[in-house]
């Protein structure tokens, strides 16, 4: 086997507070007929370093809460793709992107995937909060001039992942730039955990979708991608290092509130399910801050 698909020793890594009080990397045990990883109420847990050499350990530790896959320590950039599909491009009434159209988060953006999704003052002052649920890679591997063909071989493994908008930012606010409406403090929870890529050998042919407040709101596949997964790892990396620890939010299919008639945005206490075939869900509350300053 090429060293490179050699990368995971886990299935399903989950990084959790165990019921003894101990924070713990794991291998999720599901039953057979489980493919959620929300579901997990235990785990094997890993030493090492997720990058490099680690093993699964025999110990297994009951799983309390299910945290951000990787800690924000460990990651080291987070690219996002914009208008990756097909529909959504057409429902956003822009053409289809000739080459990918990237934009960045800060690691602050990065959540849990049950944690709250806080909105500070400065989102409160015009509506446009919006979900968007996406695939998320994590980057296994140093990648650079990466062709194609070999993209799959840098990927540690895949989530789901919500690229929390706010539209009046992002697209009037902005001067352009899509920065201030992507990029507030817990704006991209991902998880429940990372699902190896030696499971998912496509990740172009799963089924991606959201819930806000129980009622499905969006419900596509990847396999409406204009860039698939491969082709967006060997674009991204060529000029530029692409580092283990790395996330990828690869864009949202169409049914955003900002695409709806009438517009929907999401509001205080909502609770927003993005879900991926394979990997399982994220659930986490909208919380308006009450107490953040005003300018």
């Amino acid at each position: 086997m090429n060293a490179l698909r050699d990368m995971p020793a886990f299935s399903r890594l989950i990084r959790f507070l165990a019921k003894d009080g101990h924070v713990y990397y794991g291998d999720a045990i599901l039953p057979a007929d489980v493919s959620d990883i929300a579901k997990a109420t235990n785990a094997r847990v890993i030493s090492g370093d997720i990058f490099g050499h680690h093993h699964v350990t025999d110990q297994v530790a009951d799983v309390k809460l299910l945290l951000s896959p990787l800690a924000r320590k460990d990651i080291k950039t987070v690219r996002c793709l914009g208008l990756n599909y097909e529909q959504h491009a057409k429902e956003s009434n822009l053409p289809i992107p000739k080459y990918p159209v990237l934009f960045y988060k800060p690691v602050t953006s990065i959540g849990g995937p049950t944690d709250d999704i806080p909105v500070s003052s400065l989102a409160q002052e015009s509506q446009g909060l919006d979900y968007e649920c996406e695939l998320v890679i994590v980057i296994g591997k140093e990648a650079k001039e990466v062709p194609e063909s070999k993209a799959l071989d840098y990927v540690l493994g895949y989530a789901v992942g919500n690229d929390v908008s706010h539209r009046d930012w992002q697209l009037k606010r902005g001067g352009g730039q899509w920065g201030l409406g992507k990029g507030f403090d817990g704006w991209a929870p991902f998880g429940p955990g990372i699902v190896s890529s030696e499971l998912i050998r496509d990740p172009n042919s799963l089924k991606i979708s959201t819930k806000l407040n129980g009622r499905e709101v969006q419900s596509s596949s990847t396999k409406d991608m204009i860039f698939s997964v491969a082709q967006t790892i060997s674009f991204l990396s060529q000029g530029t290092t692409l580092l283990p620890g790395d996330l990828i939010f690869t864009g949202t299919p169409q049914g955003v509130g900002m695409g709806r008639k009438p517009v929907l945005w999401l509001k205080h206490n909502d609770l927003v399910e993005v879900f991926l075939e394979g990997v399982g869900s994220c659930l986490n509350k909208v919380v308006f801050d009450k107490s953040s300053a005003k300018l």
